[in-house]
């Protein structure tokens, strides 16, 4: 529980069919047999503050796989075919956990990076506590801090080549990248505004390493690799 009974959950989406990573959720990654879905569930299942994992998929191996686990704290969604196409928005998928999860706290996360660990997660908690429940945020997301020279077709968009044509990297402005790791928000926020953030979300940095997402094939190498050096301690 984060406060007055709220519980915390952490949704899980999870669909088969993969077009970019074939079978990317549950082929053996690394050394481990059952891949991602076996790193994720065990570094959630590691955070004592998240009270239930709401496992939301269409895909047979990983439900057998979670039931296998019998884990009272996993709960198991079905969700139907056509929230489960390559087609499906985000935004559908907002509203369906809108309509599937009461008056909790949200903390969406995905199989596909693997090296956001358990101390990220808790440490994610911590800070929707502070700058959410007590502070003068409404929701959380991470994201990667840029500061690097970055343009357009035509020219820069952070920073003005006729006072400087090339400073220092660590002068410019910072800009943010949303890297889709965690998203922090109460149901009413899904509800209200439907979106996995408010209007005013905290934005927690975290490292481009930790960040790593698995999009592509190559994403997947590389991976493999960074998780046989340890990058990630669960």
């Amino acid at each position: 529980m984060i406060e007055n009974e709220v519980k915390c959950i952490a949704f899980l989406p999870c669909r088969k069919g993969s077009e970019r990573v074939k079978q990317k959720n549950t082929r053996r990654f690394a050394d481990v047999d059952d891949g991602l879905i076996s790193i994720k569930l065990r570094q959630l299942l590691t955070v004592a503050e998240i009270d239930e994992i709401f496992l939301s998929t269409n895909d047979e191996k990983i439900i057998e796989y979670a039931v296998e686990l019998n884990e009272p704290r996993i709960i198991i969604d079905r969700r139907e075919e056509e929230l489960c196409s390559s087609a499906t928005s985000t935004d559908s998928l907002i509203k369906y956990v809108s309509e599937n999860i009461a008056n909790s706290v949200i903390l969406w996360t995905h199989v596909t990076s693997p090296f956001i660990s358990a101390k990220i997660y808790s440490a994610a908690i911590a800070n929707y506590c502070e700058q959410v429940l007590c502070g003068e945020f409404d929701s959380l997301m991470t994201v990667n801090q840029i500061q690097k020279f970055i343009w357009n077709e035509n020219s820069p968009v952070n920073y003005d080549r006729g006072v400087e044509k090339w400073p220092r990297t660590q002068t410019l402005p910072a800009l943010y990248e949303v890297n889709s790791g965690i998203f922090m928000a109460h149901t009413d926020v899904y509800r209200k505004l439907g979106d996995r953030i408010g209007e005013k979300p905290y934005l927690m940095k975290i490292h481009d390493l930790v960040s790593f997402d698995i999009d592509w094939e190559e994403n997947w190498i590389i991976a493999e690799q960074m998780y046989l050096k340890n990058i990630s301690d669960v």
